[in-house]
């Protein structure tokens, strides 16, 4: 498989790739924000769902990055920083515009009621991969009560 590299400058690249890093893993340290760049990086042990549809035998999971650009300001909820080693589940990359403006908000949904917000004049966030695969015995599954 070839490293997966994209680009979302709008809501329905945004969903692709959510898609991509659903079940993402990774430690409160991987976060970092640059306010003068006015850049937030996520460095995530993503689940490679593209693969897992195909066989349903072996899966991987793959080092990628997130860097969202364009940040003005960074929000975490439910998050201690201070336990950098602390493992977050990523299950969502949702936008909601700040009226009609291309500026507005990009949450990143995490497990246990956690979130990270960003404060953005648009979207724009590259993903790419930066390691080498990896073979996990677990397909993430998501049981849903009601």
């Amino acid at each position: 498989m070839t490293d997966l590299k994209l680009l979302a400058l709008d809501t329905e690249d945004l969903a692709i790739i959510s898609a991509h890093v659903q079940d993402s893993v990774f430690k409160t340290k991987d976060m970092a924000f640059s306010p003068k760049g006015r850049q937030f990086s996520l460095a995530v042990n993503r689940f490679v769902w593209e693969e897992a549809v195909r066989s349903a035998k072996s899966f991987e999971r793959r080092r990628a990055a997130l860097v969202f650009k364009r940040v003005s300001a960074v929000r975490v909820a439910g998050i201690d920083r201070a336990k950098v080693d602390e493992v977050q589940d990523l299950l969502a990359i949702r936008f909601t515009p700040n009226g009609e403006g291309p500026d507005g908000t990009v949450e990143l949904t995490l497990a246990g009621g956690r979130a990270v917000a960003l404060d953005v004049e648009c979207i724009e966030l590259q993903l790419a991969d930066i390691g080498g695969a990896w073979e996990t015995e677990h397909r993430p599954d998501h049981k849903v009560s009601g």
